[in-house]
């Protein structure tokens, strides 16, 4: 939780800095900018899940493994995204809220999605699958 919530500070700083000091269209503002700010939260989560949330999940860290599961991350995120600003683009056109608005509550719906890629894919527990796959094959 305290990661999402840097996580969407990130996000939610880039995105207010960038839609108020940058640009000044619809695109800027709407698609530009979030792209931004989602990169710019991407890194930090990732980070935050690599070193400390999943960190006991991966056995060997190296420079390798760190990005392997960056590039795996970020294209989960990216999926994520997608649903985000689908949402945001959706809730600005049935409210008009400013964009901060509309991008915190798409937030709130696509964190959910993340968290499950990021539990079951990505930081996934291979030891106990492993110890799963042995204790099966001895019972059978």
């Amino acid at each position: 939780m305290l990661t999402s919530g840097l996580g969407t500070l990130v996000d939610t700083a880039v995105l207010w800095f960038f839609s108020k000091f940058v640009f000044d269209s619809y695109v800027g503002d709407y698609i530009i900018s979030p792209i931004i700010s989602f990169e710019a939260a991407v890194l930090c989560n990732y980070f935050c899940a690599y070193k400390i949330i999943w960190g006991k999940r991966i056995p060997k860290k190296t420079k390798k493994t760190f990005l392997g599961r960056y590039l795996l991350y970020n294209a989960s995120c990216s999926m994520v995204f997608l649903i985000k600003m689908g949402i945001l683009l959706l809730i600005e056109k049935f409210t008009g809220w400013n964009v901060v608005i509309c991008n915190l509550c798409a937030l709130c719906i696509s964190g959910c999605v993340n968290y499950a890629m990021n539990e079951w894919v990505i930081f996934k527990d291979r030891k106990l699958k492993r110890q799963a796959d042995q204790d099966n094959s001895i019972n059978d």
